[in-house]
């Protein structure tokens, strides 16, 4: 009996001392960036853009801006830069320049008193297709 439990507990043991193998990336998978963050709060808003130009080296991306992250996507919103970021202006327009998707909410765009006619160039308002048609494998989503 005490050799069957020594058995289990080696067993157990090595089980246990495997590395675990990485997730196997698939062609077609997406990255969904959410952002929530406006211009009061730089460094989300430089982390979520930075994170999309990296993402977009090799996978799907898609941006969707609502709450206060409306306030980004204005034409007449400030750049916002922070530490050794590149400023918003220039990574939403190189990320709209390659096609990543960069999306407003619509609910959130009125309740701030703007329109469409109000967005930079290269964003328009959310339409719910683009959140599923963006990509062909799976979808990772990030928060800022």
């Amino acid at each position: 009996m005490l050799r069957i439990c020594l058995l289990t507990v080696m067993i157990a043991c090595l089980c246990a001392c495997t590395p675990a193998q990485a997730p196997e990336t698939v062609a077609g998978d997406g990255v969904f960036i959410h952002i929530t963050a406006g211009i009061d709060n730089p460094h989300r808003v430089a982390m979520a853009l930075n994170m999309a130009t990296i993402m977009s080296e090799d996978k799907d991306v898609i941006l969707y801006f609502d709450i206060k992250g409306i306030e980004v996507l204005l034409k007449d919103s400030p750049d916002i830069t922070y530490a050794q970021f590149p400023g918003s202006k220039a990574q939403l327009a190189a990320l709209a320049g390659k096609g990543i998707t960069i999306m407003a909410c619509p609910g959130c765009l009125k309740a701030a008193g703007k329109t469409d006619a109000d967005l930079a160039e290269g964003v328009s308002v959310a339409e719910k297709a683009a959140f599923f048609n963006f990509t062909e494998g799976r979808i990772l989503t990030l928060d800022y």
